[in-house]
């Protein structure tokens, strides 16, 4: 089995360490195509104004000097000497649940992936939920498991895998659950403004850190509850049930 192995955080990053460890228990066959840079909240971006470059740093591990969607396009195209069977994405420093899915460079990279035509799986290890300070220890100890299990299924046209390993001890770890994605009752985004030495404003974009009352079942509820999550989502993004609503608008006489 061929895995390519790629993240938004970069090619130096500690968890794409970690994913590459947890695609080495599932084969020998294993390419690294990462962004040069960090690429977080990146999205399903691609770069057309500019030329991309990349660099074999050493045997089967590349850095891309673009976007997440930019590697696993150049991985497939050009680098890999033929298609992955699987591209798994992370492990990302931080979750991707609820509202996290649309700005994801993680999540991109499985979702071109999918595009493609190759089962996809994104990971990622969750942060400032339970404990105060940052590990990939769940992710290190039950990813490559949740990984080979997915593997053996057939997610059907246009299904990804979107996993995150809870923020606490793998001893303390509640199960696996199937989620939905959830959807936080709190906007969490905030600009922060400062002044440079020339007295000019910058601005910073980060997140308030606040626990909501995430609905039973949901991505959220999972890593609340110390649970690995594990959603399917879908590249179409229809919303089927407003379509005699839409319909009946536009098209009444």
């Amino acid at each position: 089995m061929r895995i390519l192995v790629t993240n938004d955080d970069g090619i130096h990053a500690p968890g794409l360490v970690v994913l590459e460890k947890i695609a080495r228990e599932i084969s020998d066959d294993v390419w690294i195509v990462a962004p040069a840079e960090e690429n977080s909240g990146a999205g399903h971006s691609l770069s057309l104004a500019d030329p991309l470059r990349y660099r074999e740093i050493e045997k089967r591990r590349y850095e891309v000097a673009g976007t997440p969607t930019d590697c696993v396009v150049m991985a497939a195209r050009k680098i890999l000497p033929g298609d992955p069977d699987l591209v798994l994405s992370g492990v990302n420093h931080g979750q991707n649940i609820a509202d996290d899915v649309t700005y994801s460079g993680t999540i991109a990279a499985a979702m071109e992936g999918t595009g493609l035509g190759f089962k996809s799986i994104a990971l990622s290890q969750v942060t400032g939920i339970h404990n105060n300070g940052f590990s990939f220890a769940v992710a290190e100890h039950y990813g490559a498991g949740v990984v080979k299990k997915l593997v053996g299924m057939d997610f059907g046209p246009g299904v990804l895998m979107n996993v995150n390993f809870p923020d606490c001890r793998p001893d303390e770890l509640q199960g696996v659950e199937v989620t939905r994605q959830g959807k936080r009752d709190q906007n969490l985004l905030t600009v922060d403004e400062r002044v440079d030495a020339r007295g000019r404003n910058y601005y910073w974009l980060g997140f308030k850190r606040e626990r909501g009352n995430p609905a039973i079942g949901t991505d959220l509820w999972a890593a609340f509850n110390k649970r690995i999550s594990v959603t399917p989502l879908h590249m179409d993004l229809t919303q089927v049930a407003a379509m005699d609503a839409v319909r009946q608008v536009l098209l009444a006489k």
